[in-house]
């Protein structure tokens, strides 16, 4: 400190005072900043409590969201694809022919191939109906890609059914 000027010695005093002021109002800003975010947290945390859902709606809810398996190499994913459609068709009262698969080609984006399965059946209206309604509990289909209803003129409730779904493979 001998070889510093007087001005020199009254720069770092100044300075000097000047962080500790600094350091204080950032000292005196923190506990607000808590407070902040403590009062954040009990806001959202009641929000949260708010919106609380029963158990029993909960479920209701996780039972319409369809769930779906991630694509398998391509003759083990045609397997459980067939399996669990010929498993709707019989659930839904269809009397089908064999599935046909057809060839398979590479969707354009995602990197995975498409596997299309034909149908033809008869049944009833009402049973077509059902199998539309339940395809998508299939975790393995993709999309619908045809569905045609062809109603006998004679007996109205008899219908021919012809569609092609989906499913993505490795």
């Amino acid at each position: 400190m001998d070889r510093l000027s007087n001005r020199d010695k009254q720069a770092l005093v100044i300075g000097g005072v000047c962080v500790a002021v600094i350091v204080f109002i950032f000292v005196l800003k923190i506990p607000n900043r808590w407070a902040e975010a403590r009062k954040s947290l009990a806001l959202i945390r009641a929000r949260l409590k708010a919106i609380d859902v029963d158990q029993v709606r909960q479920a209701g809810l996780t039972s319409i969201v369809p769930v779906f398996e991630i694509p398998q190499v391509e003759e083990k994913q045609m397997l459980l694809f067939r399996d669990k459609l010929n498993e709707q068709l019989k659930k839904a009262g269809v009397s089908s022919k064999p599935l046909q698969v057809l060839p398979v080609t590479k969707a354009r984006q995602g990197g995975y191939k498409i596997l299309r399965v034909k149908c033809s059946g008869n049944c009833k209206f009402e049973q077509a109906l059902d199998l539309l309604a339940g395809l998508n509990e299939n975790p393995y289909l993709a999309g619908i890609e045809e569905f045609k209803i062809k109603c006998d003129p004679k007996k109205r409730q008899d219908v021919e059914l012809d569609f092609t779904v989906s499913t993505l493979v490795k």
